[in-house]
């Protein structure tokens, strides 16, 4: 059928929401969910704002939902594949039209307000043959497009092409014009979240996906890679347990380290430290000790693996090019007493850096 260019009308009765989003969390998406438990997930999706744009302006029939025919509870109903926000914001302000038990911002709104005419009983849809008609514009839309997905959420949509359509990296990337790299290491990130599910004991869902894309930008340094012992250009089916069941001790470390536990933090909190954390693990000496310290601190196996060592470089290179800057126009300005008093105080500065290196040559 294909996706239809006449635009029909519902009421909100006929209209459903759909127990499968992504958005829900691969562990509450279900086509067992009720009604009610579905608006109830989504009460924090900052749905408020648009329930005022509808006051004020009614539903926007530039942008209609995207529905297809499901059977739910036995019937064939009409599903929202698209639109699901919209949908929702119209149920609570329903319900807070109604008098029904809503939170009170939702009385609120609608206190004092001329609700618009057929705002519940004439909403724009258009109905699309089946789900997978619209993965491409759903893939482009959420992935790769102007409404994005959180990571998490994009992750799964791409593992779900994959594991249940059989598609290929570059297929998907074809599918939401995404790079194929990307794509790849998506998979293989959500791959790696499954398998800590079902792996290990003491494995918290929720921290996890609050952190998700921290791990998958670690799956990019190499000293992530080597201590999992994962291949990032594996296909999608060597991919799909991305852990060797060799290597599962290492990997309830790296869960510990990166999401923590009900009785530790993560080693560290600041995403921007992930490349400093890849460089930890390259080190068997930092290794060693945050596999023997449940007290580890980031810093000091930072400093084990030598960490230090380059920032210091850089620093000292940074200001060799600068004391180069300078040279090439110091000589305007010799009877400088500002220029004069920084170049004192440049020349104690290195003194004291080349007789530390005298010192540790002297032992």
């Amino acid at each position: 059928m294909g996706i239809s260019t006449e635009l029909q009308y519902a009421t909100l009765e006929d209209l459903y929401l759909d127990a499968k989003n992504p958005r829900l969390g691969r562990h509450q998406a279900s086509t067992r969910l009720s009604q009610d438990k579905v608006l109830d997930m989504m009460r924090s999706w900052v749905l408020d704002e648009l329930a005022v744009s509808y006051l004020e302006s009614g539903f926007w029939t530039h942008e209609p939902l995207l529905v297809v025919k499901e059977e739910v509870d036995g019937e064939q109903r009409l599903v929202v594949v698209e639109g699901n926000r919209r949908l929702a914001a119209l149920m609570y302000l329903r319900r807070a039209v109604a008098g029904q038990e809503v939170s009170k911002k939702w009385h609120l709104l609608v206190e004092g307000v001329n609700v618009p005419k057929q705002l519940f009983s004439k909403i724009p849809y258009i109905h699309v043959g089946s789900r997978q008609e619209i993965e491409s514009f759903l893939g482009f839309r959420h992935v790769t497009g102007i409404k994005q997905w959180h990571s998490e959420e994009k992750a799964q949509y791409i593992a779900k092409l994959i594991d249940e359509r059989g598609m290929g990296y570059e297929e998907v990337m074809r599918r939401i014009g995404s790079k194929t790299p990307t794509v790849r290491r998506d998979y293989i990130s959500y791959r790696l979240l499954l398998q800590m599910m079902e792996c290990l004991e003491d494995f918290s869902v929720e921290e996890a996906k609050g952190r998700f894309s921290v791990m998958s930008l670690s799956l990019r340094t190499h000293g992530v890679q080597q201590y999992l012992d994962i291949d990032m250009s594996a296909a999608p089916k060597a991919a799909k347990t991305p852990v060797p069941t060799t290597r599962l001790n290492a990997l309830e470390n790296f869960s510990l380290w990166l999401f923590g536990n009900r009785n530790q933090l993560p080693l560290f909190a600041d995403s921007r430290r992930v490349d400093d954390f890849g460089r930890i693990l390259e080190s068997p000496r930092a290794v060693e000790y945050l596999e023997g310290n449940r007290k580890a601190k980031f810093d000091y196996a930072f400093q084990l693996a030598g960490g230090d060592e380059s920032e210091i470089a850089n620093l000292v290179n940074d200001a060799g090019a600068n004391v180069q800057l300078a040279l090439s126009r110091v000589h305007h300005y010799k009877n400088s007493e500002d220029i004069q008093w920084a170049v004192k105080r440049l020349e104690i500065d290195v003194e004291q850096l080349q007789s530390g290196f005298r010192s540790s040559c002297d032992q």
